[in-house]
């Protein structure tokens, strides 16, 4: 993924009614323009100018059939980006939480002496 490409889906991703659009596309995948449009109070165009971003950017993908475009959205770009910072330091951070989680383990218990007094008054 380019630096541009990059750049393109968080300028994307920055916008409120983008997201929204990308909440639409996930619960409603093959949705028109108009049943997206229909969520905004905005006017057509509006909501065009967002679908376009969003197209740029690679986070949906649309499908024309005669005179009506079915919308899709497309994860890809965010997974790329997820895996890039993510991966890396998971793998690290795992393996050092493991090893915490063997060294705990490993030490022996230590009696907590329930049921006998302890000689301080309470």
């Amino acid at each position: 993924m380019t630096t541009d490409s990059m750049d393109a889906v968080f300028q994307a991703l920055g916008n409120a009614s983008r997201r929204r659009i990308l909440d639409i596309l996930k619960g409603l995948p093959g949705c028109s323009v108009n049943d997206v449009c229909r969520y905004f109070d905005t006017s057509r165009i509006a909501v065009m100018k967002h679908l376009r971003v969003l197209e740029q950017a690679n986070l949906i993908v649309s499908q024309k059939t005669g005179r009506t475009r079915h919308l899709y959205q497309n994860t890809v770009p965010i997974q790329m980006i997820h895996e890039r910072w993510t991966t890396e330091y998971s793998a690290l951070w795992a393996g050092r939480l493991t090893e915490i989680k063997y060294r705990v383990e490993a030490k022996p218990k230590i009696r907590t002496g329930k049921g006998k007094r302890d000689g301080r008054n309470r």
